[in-house]
């Protein structure tokens, strides 16, 4: 089965949005904040003191004053939304929506911010319409908030003309995730890149250094994540082995050709940045029938029930996914995880990694919008968000640095059996492990943007940009 190319396009382009599989601690993360009381676990939409472990920052108040474009006295308008109307990949990123939604109805019913309850113009870029869209959300919204478009990049002229700040559920072109204006629950800059899934796979794995390769692609997306980490495993010491496995991304006809490479080359483990498709199942499925039997060492994207739902016969069996994220099989010991479950669900929204990734935006959004109190301009919320240093929305995921617009230093690695995951290292559920050495920086050549001494973007750059001012 072939896939169609521009469906591959948006793929390949969300494959490196979730290629950030890295890290953390062995702790669930506080955000900086006491875990003040109420029930983290609590998937009521209504009377939540706490978001897992962060402390709610919803709640009724006195703020007043139209302070900035879309605030009013008594409402503060933001935008959201992802490209679910692609008609080539229908419902893409729906789970972003769907998230930001729900997130905004559990707000509200707390009271909102600081008692102005909160508007959200829902977008849907449906791939090709993201400069549309922000176009719209500039004459109208005060943030853009937990959206992710595959074609950012299209938009992020029209983003920064118009000075709109964005806490962005992920963004996928280089300038978009370098420009100003711009904060990510979870960064993936350019030019640093978190290893952690290969570290882990090095603790795991004693002869991972020397029997491994990576599956390339004919996709360019798919092309410059790999190129980011066939640089880091040469930082690290891995050489691949170089079999010549390269997957035409519109599909094979046969994929046994392939396997027959991977059995001769001798490779123990392969990495792939690809994404699950049919294509990539068949190949597994060839690699089993060829007798070669490799371990899969893949990125975030192969944490999917799309691929879950395909593994009934076993073919990929060994496959190990990187993560910073809580898996949904950890629910029942991390409280964020089943409180973002559970209020998506009672929605009937689709639940899924990226739908965590722009409830965690959201979080971020919020807390520093509620500590601007009636003076909620846009200018004093990104004086909020450059302070935030560790983040991981209440225990979702792995702690990052939104401020400085950094990766965790840290990762979890889960393993498919049959149609189950489960977690495999850290051996403590719910945990992960970090180090200094799972972050590295990248080659410059690789990057696609040019940055300046603060690491922003210099493409739309303007010298009235909204800047961080200290207090």
């Amino acid at each position: 089965m072939k896939v169609d190319k521009i469906g591959r396009l948006a793929a390949g382009a969300l494959a490196v949005a979730l290629a950030t599989a890295s890290c953390a601690s062995d702790r669930s993360g506080t955000d900086g904040l006491s875990a003040g009381g109420g029930s983290g676990g609590s998937g009521s939409s209504t009377g939540a003191k706490t978001f897992g472990t962060l402390p709610s920052p919803c709640g009724p108040g006195d703020a007043k004053g139209k302070t900035d474009q879309g605030v009013t006295d008594g409402a503060v308008t933001i935008g959201y939304g992802d490209d679910r109307g692609f008609t080539s990949a229908p419902g893409l990123s729906k789970e972003m929506g769907d998230a930001v939604g729900a997130m905004i109805d559990w707000c509200n019913g707390q009271g909102g911010i600081n008692g102005r309850k909160i508007k959200g113009n829902q977008y849907d870029a449906a791939y090709m319409q993201a400069a549309k869209v922000v176009q719209e959300s500039c004459k109208q919204d005060f943030m853009l908030v937990g959206q992710g478009f595959a074609m950012d990049e299209a938009a992020e002229q029209y983003r920064v003309g118009c000075k709109l700040p964005t806490v962005a559920g992920f963004t996928v072109g280089p300038n978009a995730a370098m420009g100003p204006m711009k904060y990510e629950a979870v960064p993936y800059p350019v030019d640093m890149l978190n290893i952690g899934g290969l570290r882990i796979a090095e603790k795991l794995f004693p002869d991972f250094k020397d029997r491994t390769d990576l599956l390339l692609s004919t996709s360019p997306a798919v092309s410059t994540g790999t190129s980011k980490v066939a640089g880091a495993m040469k930082e690290i010491g891995i050489k691949p082995l170089d079999c010549g496995v390269r997957l035409n991304d519109k599909g094979e006809s046969s994929y046994m050709p392939f396997a027959e490479k991977i059995k001769k080359c001798g490779a123990g483990y392969l990495w792939s940045s690809d994404s699950p498709d049919p294509g990539q199942f068949s190949l597994l499925e060839s690699i089993e029938r060829a007798g070669a039997h490799p371990k899969y060492v893949f990125e975030a994207t192969w944490y999917s029930t799309l691929v879950s739902k395909w593994n009934t016969s076993g073919a990929g069996d060994g496959l190990h996914v990187g993560m910073i994220f809580q898996p949904f099989e950890n629910a029942g010991e991390v409280p964020a995880v089943k409180q973002y479950m559970d209020l998506v669900n009672a929605k009937k929204g689709k639940v899924a990694l990226l739908g965590m990734q722009a409830a965690s935006s959201f979080l971020l959004w919020a807390q520093s919008a509620q500590k601007c109190g009636s003076d909620l301009t846009r200018q004093c919320v990104v004086n909020e968000l450059s302070k935030v240093h560790e983040w991981t929305g209440g225990g979702l995921h792995a702690p990052t640095d939104p401020g400085g617009n950094k990766p965790a230093s840290c990762s979890l690695m889960v393993k498919l059996n049959k149609t189950e995951y489960q977690q495999v290292y850290p051996k403590d559920t719910g945990e992960f492990e970090c180090g200094g050495d799972f972050v590295v920086k990248t080659d410059p050549k690789t990057w696609g943007a040019e940055l300046n001494g603060d690491r922003i973007s210099t493409k739309f750059l303007t010298g009235d940009v909204i800047k961080p001012q200290s207090s």
